[in-house]
Protein backbone atom coordinates (compact mmCIF):
# COMPACT_ATOMS: atom_id res chain seq x y z
CA UNK A 1 0.00 0.00 0.00
CA UNK A 2 1.29 3.41 -1.15
CA UNK A 3 1.55 5.85 1.58
CA UNK A 4 0.19 8.67 -1.10
CA UNK A 5 -3.49 6.73 -0.37
CA UNK A 6 -3.82 8.51 3.00
CA UNK A 7 -3.00 12.24 0.97
CA UNK A 8 -5.33 14.36 0.36
CA UNK A 9 -3.05 16.49 -2.21
CA UNK A 10 -5.15 17.67 -4.89
CA UNK A 11 -8.18 16.87 -3.15
CA UNK A 12 -10.86 19.81 -1.93
CA UNK A 13 -12.89 19.11 1.49
CA UNK A 14 -15.60 20.77 2.99
CA UNK A 15 -15.85 20.83 6.64
CA UNK A 16 -19.39 21.67 8.10
CA UNK A 17 -18.93 23.00 11.81
CA UNK A 18 -15.46 23.10 11.19
CA UNK A 19 -14.87 26.44 13.98
CA UNK A 20 -13.83 24.13 17.05
CA UNK A 21 -13.51 20.67 18.08
CA UNK A 22 -13.51 17.86 15.88
CA UNK A 23 -14.23 19.56 13.05
CA UNK A 24 -11.48 22.33 12.94
CA UNK A 25 -8.89 19.35 13.97
CA UNK A 26 -10.41 17.78 10.80
CA UNK A 27 -9.60 20.78 8.80
CA UNK A 28 -6.79 20.88 10.02
CA UNK A 29 -5.30 17.45 9.61
CA UNK A 30 -6.88 17.79 6.09
CA UNK A 31 -4.79 20.57 5.16
CA UNK A 32 -1.58 19.13 6.67
CA UNK A 33 -1.86 16.53 4.40
CA UNK A 34 -2.15 18.85 1.05
CA UNK A 35 -5.84 19.14 0.76
CA UNK A 36 -7.26 22.23 0.44
CA UNK A 37 -9.99 22.95 2.98
CA UNK A 38 -13.16 24.87 2.88
CA UNK A 39 -14.89 25.06 6.49
CA UNK A 40 -18.78 26.49 7.87
CA UNK A 41 -19.71 27.21 10.38
CA UNK A 42 -22.08 30.11 12.67
CA UNK A 43 -18.66 30.58 14.68
CA UNK A 44 -15.78 32.73 13.54
CA UNK A 45 -13.11 30.23 11.94
CA UNK A 46 -9.90 31.22 13.75
CA UNK A 47 -7.16 28.97 11.67
CA UNK A 48 -6.31 29.74 8.39
CA UNK A 49 -8.62 27.54 5.42
CA UNK A 50 -8.76 28.20 1.69
CA UNK A 51 -12.00 29.27 2.54
CA UNK A 52 -14.27 30.37 5.30
CA UNK A 53 -18.16 30.49 5.09
CA UNK A 54 -20.58 31.36 8.05
CA UNK A 55 -23.88 29.29 7.97
CA UNK A 56 -26.71 29.03 10.17
CA UNK A 57 -27.77 25.83 10.45
CA UNK A 58 -31.00 26.31 11.57
CA UNK A 59 -31.79 28.00 8.69
CA UNK A 60 -32.54 26.45 4.77
CA UNK A 61 -31.68 29.72 3.06
CA UNK A 62 -28.82 30.17 4.98
CA UNK A 63 -27.38 26.63 4.28
CA UNK A 64 -28.51 27.40 0.54
CA UNK A 65 -26.61 30.78 0.22
CA UNK A 66 -23.01 29.23 1.80
CA UNK A 67 -23.71 26.07 -0.53
CA UNK A 68 -23.78 28.66 -3.62
CA UNK A 69 -20.54 29.98 -2.23
CA UNK A 70 -18.63 27.02 -3.17
CA UNK A 71 -17.23 26.44 -6.48
CA UNK A 72 -15.82 23.63 -8.48
CA UNK A 73 -15.81 20.08 -7.16
CA UNK A 74 -15.58 18.78 -3.12
CA UNK A 75 -14.05 15.35 -3.08
CA UNK A 76 -14.19 14.88 1.10
CA UNK A 77 -17.65 16.12 2.75
CA UNK A 78 -17.16 16.27 6.61
CA UNK A 79 -20.27 16.51 8.37
CA UNK A 80 -19.04 17.31 11.86
CA UNK A 81 -21.96 19.98 13.79
CA UNK A 82 -23.36 19.24 16.53
CA UNK A 83 -25.32 20.54 19.71
CA UNK A 84 -26.46 19.17 22.33
CA UNK A 85 -29.79 18.92 23.92
CA UNK A 86 -31.50 22.10 24.82
CA UNK A 87 -30.20 23.65 21.79
CA UNK A 88 -33.62 25.47 19.83
CA UNK A 89 -33.64 23.06 16.37
CA UNK A 90 -31.13 20.73 17.52
CA UNK A 91 -32.21 18.14 14.75
CA UNK A 92 -31.90 20.78 11.97
CA UNK A 93 -28.05 21.49 13.26
CA UNK A 94 -27.01 18.05 14.05
CA UNK A 95 -28.76 16.25 10.68
CA UNK A 96 -31.48 18.08 8.56
CA UNK A 97 -29.54 20.44 7.06
CA UNK A 98 -25.90 18.35 6.71
CA UNK A 99 -28.33 15.97 4.39
CA UNK A 100 -29.72 18.88 2.42
CA UNK A 101 -26.14 19.78 1.97
CA UNK A 102 -24.98 16.44 0.56
CA UNK A 103 -28.19 15.78 -0.89
CA UNK A 104 -27.63 19.29 -3.06
CA UNK A 105 -24.00 18.62 -3.53
CA UNK A 106 -24.57 15.53 -5.23
CA UNK A 107 -27.74 16.69 -7.36
CA UNK A 108 -25.34 19.33 -8.62
CA UNK A 109 -22.48 16.99 -9.41
CA UNK A 110 -20.25 18.78 -7.04
CA UNK A 111 -19.23 15.26 -5.69
CA UNK A 112 -17.38 13.51 -8.24
CA UNK A 113 -16.64 9.86 -8.07
CA UNK A 114 -14.83 8.30 -5.46
CA UNK A 115 -15.44 11.00 -3.44
CA UNK A 116 -16.51 10.21 0.10
CA UNK A 117 -18.58 11.45 3.23
CA UNK A 118 -18.14 11.41 6.85
CA UNK A 119 -20.05 11.93 9.67
CA UNK A 120 -19.84 12.35 13.35
CA UNK A 121 -22.73 10.23 15.24
CA UNK A 122 -21.92 9.46 18.80
CA UNK A 123 -22.50 6.11 20.89
CA UNK A 124 -25.51 7.68 21.46
CA UNK A 125 -26.73 6.64 18.46
CA UNK A 126 -25.74 2.55 19.23
CA UNK A 127 -29.48 0.88 18.78
CA UNK A 128 -30.53 2.63 15.69
CA UNK A 129 -31.68 -0.70 14.18
CA UNK A 130 -34.18 -1.32 17.14
CA UNK A 131 -36.02 1.92 15.95
CA UNK A 132 -36.01 1.48 12.49
CA UNK A 133 -39.64 2.10 11.74
CA UNK A 134 -39.74 5.69 13.44
CA UNK A 135 -36.38 6.62 11.89
CA UNK A 136 -37.80 5.10 8.80
CA UNK A 137 -40.26 7.82 8.76
CA UNK A 138 -38.02 10.95 8.78
CA UNK A 139 -35.66 9.99 6.30
CA UNK A 140 -39.02 8.74 3.77
CA UNK A 141 -39.42 12.77 3.96
CA UNK A 142 -37.95 13.79 0.65
CA UNK A 143 -36.66 17.24 1.51
CA UNK A 144 -35.67 20.07 4.77
CA UNK A 145 -39.53 21.10 5.06
CA UNK A 146 -41.32 17.57 5.14
CA UNK A 147 -38.79 16.88 8.20
CA UNK A 148 -39.68 19.78 9.86
CA UNK A 149 -43.45 19.09 9.38
CA UNK A 150 -42.45 15.35 10.56
CA UNK A 151 -40.75 16.75 13.79
CA UNK A 152 -43.45 19.03 14.54
CA UNK A 153 -45.56 16.19 14.50
CA UNK A 154 -43.04 14.29 17.07
CA UNK A 155 -41.96 16.77 19.02
CA UNK A 156 -40.50 14.26 21.58
CA UNK A 157 -38.00 13.11 18.99
CA UNK A 158 -36.08 16.48 18.29
CA UNK A 159 -33.16 15.54 20.99
CA UNK A 160 -29.81 14.26 20.54
CA UNK A 161 -30.09 11.01 20.98
CA UNK A 162 -32.22 10.62 17.97
CA UNK A 163 -30.54 12.79 15.76
CA UNK A 164 -26.99 9.96 16.30
CA UNK A 165 -29.73 7.24 15.67
CA UNK A 166 -31.06 9.05 12.80
CA UNK A 167 -27.62 9.47 11.39
CA UNK A 168 -26.97 6.27 11.60
CA UNK A 169 -29.54 5.16 9.66
CA UNK A 170 -29.19 7.26 7.01
CA UNK A 171 -25.34 6.40 6.91
CA UNK A 172 -26.18 2.57 6.32
CA UNK A 173 -29.35 3.95 4.16
CA UNK A 174 -27.14 5.80 1.85
CA UNK A 175 -24.75 3.41 1.22
CA UNK A 176 -26.05 1.57 -1.74
CA UNK A 177 -27.43 4.40 -3.62
CA UNK A 178 -24.49 6.83 -3.63
CA UNK A 179 -21.95 4.21 -4.24
CA UNK A 180 -23.77 3.76 -7.34
CA UNK A 181 -22.42 7.19 -7.98
CA UNK A 182 -19.17 6.42 -6.54
CA UNK A 183 -19.69 8.07 -3.68
CA UNK A 184 -18.77 6.48 -0.15
CA UNK A 185 -20.18 7.53 3.20
CA UNK A 186 -19.21 6.55 6.92
CA UNK A 187 -19.48 8.07 10.20
CA UNK A 188 -18.08 7.68 13.32
CA UNK A 189 -19.62 7.06 16.70
CA UNK A 190 -17.04 9.07 19.36
CA UNK A 191 -17.27 7.72 23.15
CA UNK A 192 -16.56 10.79 25.70
CA UNK A 193 -14.19 13.35 24.02
CA UNK A 194 -12.43 16.33 25.58
CA UNK A 195 -14.05 19.43 23.19
CA UNK A 196 -15.85 22.15 24.00
CA UNK A 197 -19.45 20.94 23.69
CA UNK A 198 -18.29 17.87 26.04
CA UNK A 199 -16.84 20.49 28.62
CA UNK A 200 -20.31 22.06 28.84
CA UNK A 201 -21.69 19.15 29.84
CA UNK A 202 -18.86 17.41 31.62
CA UNK A 203 -20.50 15.87 34.19
CA UNK A 204 -22.58 13.04 32.18
CA UNK A 205 -20.12 13.81 28.55
CA UNK A 206 -17.34 13.10 30.27
CA UNK A 207 -17.95 11.34 33.64
CA UNK A 208 -18.88 8.49 31.46
CA UNK A 209 -15.72 6.97 30.77
CA UNK A 210 -13.78 8.44 33.66
CA UNK A 211 -14.17 4.86 35.43
CA UNK A 212 -13.06 2.92 32.45
CA UNK A 213 -10.16 5.18 31.34
CA UNK A 214 -8.73 5.16 34.95
CA UNK A 215 -9.18 1.17 35.40
CA UNK A 216 -7.24 1.18 31.75
CA UNK A 217 -4.98 3.84 32.52
CA UNK A 218 -5.42 5.98 29.28
CA UNK A 219 -6.40 9.79 28.98
CA UNK A 220 -9.94 11.15 27.82
CA UNK A 221 -10.01 10.84 23.72
CA UNK A 222 -9.28 13.90 22.04
CA UNK A 223 -10.59 16.02 18.87
CA UNK A 224 -7.45 14.59 17.23
CA UNK A 225 -8.41 10.83 17.96
CA UNK A 226 -11.50 11.55 15.91
CA UNK A 227 -10.28 13.47 13.30
CA UNK A 228 -7.84 11.15 12.61
CA UNK A 229 -10.04 8.54 11.83
CA UNK A 230 -12.65 10.74 9.53
CA UNK A 231 -10.08 11.75 7.90
CA UNK A 232 -9.19 8.31 6.95
CA UNK A 233 -12.24 7.26 6.65
CA UNK A 234 -12.33 9.94 3.71
CA UNK A 235 -9.21 9.15 2.23
CA UNK A 236 -8.19 6.27 -0.69
CA UNK A 237 -6.97 4.29 1.90
CA UNK A 238 -10.49 3.48 3.30
CA UNK A 239 -11.97 2.90 -0.49
CA UNK A 240 -13.86 -0.62 0.85
CA UNK A 241 -15.45 1.15 3.77
CA UNK A 242 -19.16 2.24 3.00
CA UNK A 243 -22.24 2.20 4.96
CA UNK A 244 -20.46 1.51 8.75
CA UNK A 245 -20.66 3.47 11.65
CA UNK A 246 -17.65 2.97 13.37
CA UNK A 247 -17.16 3.37 17.43
CA UNK A 248 -13.86 5.37 18.45
CA UNK A 249 -14.19 4.55 22.19
CA UNK A 250 -11.16 2.51 23.31
CA UNK A 251 -13.06 -0.58 22.98
CA UNK A 252 -15.27 0.69 25.96
CA UNK A 253 -18.35 0.00 24.85
CA UNK A 254 -17.61 -3.42 23.66
CA UNK A 255 -15.46 -4.27 26.19
CA UNK A 256 -18.53 -3.35 28.63
CA UNK A 257 -20.75 -5.43 26.66
CA UNK A 258 -18.76 -8.88 26.07
CA UNK A 259 -17.62 -8.61 29.96
CA UNK A 260 -14.29 -8.22 29.51
CA UNK A 261 -14.66 -4.69 31.48
CA UNK A 262 -16.77 -4.35 34.85
CA UNK A 263 -17.41 -0.99 35.69
CA UNK A 264 -16.73 0.12 39.34
CA UNK A 265 -19.21 -1.43 41.88
CA UNK A 266 -20.39 -4.04 39.41
CA UNK A 267 -23.31 -1.82 37.63
CA UNK A 268 -23.63 -0.35 34.09
CA UNK A 269 -20.88 2.46 33.57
Amino acid sequence: MSIDLFKYDGKRALVIGGATGMGAATAQRVAALGGEVIVMDVAEITYPVKQAIHVDLTQQASVDAALDEIEGEIHAVFACAGVGDGTPNLMAINFLSQRHMIDRLVERGSLPPRGAIAMISSVAGLGWQMEMETIGEILDTPDWASANKWLAAHPDRDNYLFSKQVMNAYVARQAFPLLKRGLRINAIEPGPTDTPLARANAEVWLGYAADYNRAASVETLTPDHMANTLVFLCSDAASGMNGESFLVDQGQVNATMSGGYVPEGGGEN
